[in-house]
């Protein structure tokens, strides 16, 4: 049977070992897939035990994706563009490969979720590796314009400069007037109950806030925008489903569809 397995650290919290196990049931596929907690100073050692005993692919999480990045003899546009892997497989010629389904995961929850993204304009709150993981995917889908807001600015205005025009950047104190129609908060603000400090203004236009968190209860960020009228909220749960589904199709050359198993994680997560 053909080994995967997610590493972090912490990683007893990973829902991967549970929505990989369901895509595998519904795909018919014969696989087992677990949660490895690796050293924080020996990621690549883990990894190649793991491979020396049977090992095929894994996903990658905190804080090992710029690791697993090093590792990689090859990497995807995705990968090269967030500078972090969360995909890693060994190809046909026994090339360990690496690549980041992270964007293409929040694309397809923000499709799901009647989001617009051709000709949008997207404001996204933070700038690390979560940030710069999605621009990518989310410009390939047609955003026009796209603008980092940071508490330092210098960061989201080196993000910026990876790209072209399209992404500009600055600090929550000087965001653009102009007609958002879905902010995305990547920061981690919601793991204190806290939320970035963005002026009420820019959600005048705003018809999806969206939080890359997820937990039982609606972050303080997503609480605070549907207080102050945005339509539609959400939250993380289905880009982590969605990203999943992206790997298990690298690795095993089929795509799993997403919504039941998103129906039975959100029942467990909100229960």
């Amino acid at each position: 049977m053909d080994r995967y397995a997610v590493f972090g650290n912490p990683v007893g919290h990973s829902k991967s070992p549970l929505i990989h196990s369901w895509f595998a049931k519904q795909t018919a596929q014969a696989l087992s897939y677990e949660a490895i907690l690796a050293p924080v100073d020996a990621f690549a050692d883990c990894w190649f035990s793991f491979v020396a005993a049977g090992g095929r692919g894994g996903n990658v999480t905190v804080p090992f994706k710029e690791q697993a990045y090093q590792l990689a003899e090859l990497l995807s546009e995705r990968a090269l563009q967030a500078g972090a892997v969360n995909t890693l497989y060994i190809d046909k010629a026994g090339v360990l490969c690496g690549d980041n389904t992270d964007g293409l995961g929040l694309v397809a929850d923000l499709t799901r979720l009647g989001a617009r993204l051709q000709n949008a304009s997207i404001l996204i709150l933070g700038a690390g590796g979560a940030c710069r993981g999605v621009i990518g995917p989310l410009l390939a889908a047609g955003v026009t314009h796209i603008h980092i807001a940071n508490r330092t600015a210098a960061k989201a205005e080196a993000i910026a400069g990876l790209f072209n025009h399209r992404v500009t950047a600055s600090g929550y104190d000087r965001v653009p007037v102009e007609k958002w129609s879905l902010v995305i908060n990547a920061t981690s603000s919601g793991l204190d109950q806290q939320r970035p400090p963005l002026a009420e203004q820019h959600l005048k236009h705003c018809t999806l806030a969206y939080d890359m968190l997820y937990g039982k209860e609606p972050t303080a960020f997503l609480s605070w925008c549907k207080q102050q009228g945005v339509p539609q909220c959400a939250d993380g749960l289905g880009m982590l489903v969605s990203q999943a589904a992206e790997s298990f199709a690298i690795w095993r050359d089929v795509k799993p569809d997403v919504a039941p198993v998103l129906q039975q994680l959100t029942a467990m997560v909100k229960a």
